[in-house]
């Protein structure tokens, strides 16, 4: 049997994602480059909320933090008026992590793949 309270949490991560994603791309911020935001995790009572981004130039990562981080309140306000929930969750950013291994792991393949010389 499936916990309707893990489906719900799941739903609600998604709708988050959307809004949160669709507000990002509206943003002006000289700061951002190309992000994606590749999931959301909110806490079961709806208070908070992380969400996972990764940008198309790791070196920009730092950079686009500060950028979403700035925005969180811009972007809290827009989700409370599209999304009707109990609490709006406060948005917290973290750079998505498997993202970055993956990039990692595929310059170590190419590296490999040319007899270990740096690109």
């Amino acid at each position: 049997m499936t916990n309707p309270k893990y489906g719900r949490m799941e739903r609600v991560n998604s709708i988050i994602k959307h809004v949160v994603a669709e507000v990002v791309e509206e943003l002006k911020d000289p700061r951002l480059g190309l992000v994606t935001i590749t999931g959301v995790d909110t806490h079961p009572n709806l208070r908070d909320a992380t969400v996972y981004f990764s940008t198309l130039d790791l070196a920009d990562t730092e950079a686009t933090l500060a950028a979403l981080q700035s925005a969180a309140p811009r972007l809290r306000k827009v989700l409370g008026s599209k999304v009707r929930l109990k609490y709006t969750p406060a948005l917290h950013f973290e750079v998505d992590s498997g993202v970055v291994s993956g990039s990692r792991i595929d310059s170590l393949l190419r590296q490999l793949a040319t007899g270990g010389e740096e690109e």
